[in-house]
């Protein structure tokens, strides 16, 4: 069908000729979607801010031979405005929409759609500490892109734990016997925090202290970037001077 219809993340925006954007969307049935959004930079567009980053939208579409049009959308989540105005959730969430398009193609993949939706929700709302809300997001975004991590049994040879050997080239913690030599070791503290995140604990990962969140964020950030194969741009530029107090 030519015309559809479609809930969506506004991941990214480019700009396109002297009004129009390309637009690149998440979408719960349809996948990553790149479309053109005419006319959106004047400021009479019916669009406005409908279509900018880390807004939730309802979506009209036509398709088109490389770029679909947006024809209509409609607010369903405004996170934008409030997550703009705090700049650690704004640098999370940079980081949480860069991993999205990384992570995603033009399947349909609603875990992650989901997922994204509501990391956005939680940073708007400040439901929980920014650098918290994205760390939780990675570990589980690369566990539905079928890397997930162990932070409990051997990620190699499946032996029960607890291990505290930690190399993120194996997956997680590994036990004595497939360490490498000189592999680091992770805390109790670290290892629990990193499992409350993968899980959802929050009142566990709330209640943490500041060092062991630094610790945590460190495994997270190296895991992200082992599995992506290159850097995420945006991690360079968070903001986490809440834990360095």
């Amino acid at each position: 069908m030519p015309l559809y219809r479609d809930e969506a993340v506004v991941i990214r925006t480019t700009k396109l000729g002297e009004a129009d954007r390309i637009v690149t969307l998440l979408t719960r049935q349809h996948g990553k979607v790149r479309a053109v959004a005419k006319g959106v930079r004047r400021t009479a567009s019916k669009f406005g801010a409908r279509l900018e980053p880390f807004m939730v939208a309802d979506v009209q579409l036509y398709e088109g031979r490389s770029l679909d049009i947006i024809t209509q959308a409609e607010t369903l989540g405004a996170y934008g405005a409030d997550i703009v105005t705090d700049y650690p959730s704004y640098t999370a969430a940079n980081a949480i929409v860069e991993t999205a398009e990384r992570l995603t193609d033009a399947e349909p993949q609603l875990q992650q759609y989901l997922l994204l939706v509501g990391a956005l929700r939680s940073l708007a709302r400040q439901d929980h500490d920014a650098a918290l809300v994205l760390d939780a997001y990675l570990l589980r975004a690369l566990s539905l892109a079928g890397w997930a991590p162990s932070f409990f049994d051997c990620s190699r040879c499946q032996k029960p734990g607890p291990h505290s050997h930690a190399v993120v080239q194996l997956g997680g913690v590994v036990c004595d016997e497939c360490a490498p030599s000189g592999s680091p070791r992770l805390d109790t503290e670290t290892l629990g925090l990193l499992s409350a995140l993968l899980t959802g604990d929050w009142e566990l990962a709330d209640g943490s202290p500041d060092d062991v969140r630094r610790r945590a964020s460190g495994v997270t950030a190296a895991y992200t970037q082992w599995h992506l194969e290159r850097g995420l741009r945006s991690l360079a530029h968070l903001d986490r001077k809440q834990l360095t107090t």
